[in-house]
C-alpha cells in the first residue's frame, strides 16, 4: 500500500506502508518519474508543483503495478 500526498516541504511523496511494497519493478517505475528515496522520511519524493494531476498520475502508475494506493490533494487558494 502506498500513500501519495504532496508535501510542502518534501514535493510529491509516494510512501510505501512497508518495505515489501518497494518490488523492484516499483522502484524502477518511481525512479524513471524522477523519484528518489529518501530516507529521512521513508518515502520516495520528487519535487514538484503541487498539481493534482501529478498526485492521481503517481497514483494510477502505482495502482497498475497491483498496489493499493491512498491519495489525496489540497487544492491551493487562487490569488
Amino acid at each position: 500500500m502506498f500513500l501519495v500526498v504532496p508535501d510542502p516541504a518534501h514535493g510529491l511523496v509516494a510512501a510505501p506502508e512497508s518495505s515489501g511494497d518497494l518490488t523492484p519493478v516499483t522502484e524502477e517505475s518511481l525512479a524513471v518519474q524522477g523519484f528518489s528515496w529518501n530516507s529521512e522520511i521513508e518515502a520516495y519524493t520528487r519535487q514538484a508543483d503541487h498539481d493534482p494531476a501529478a498526485v492521481d498520475d503517481t497514483a494510477g502508475m502505482l495502482r497498475n503495478l497491483g498496489h493499493y494506493v491512498f491519495s489525496a490533494y489540497r487544492p491551493l487558494p487562487r490569488s
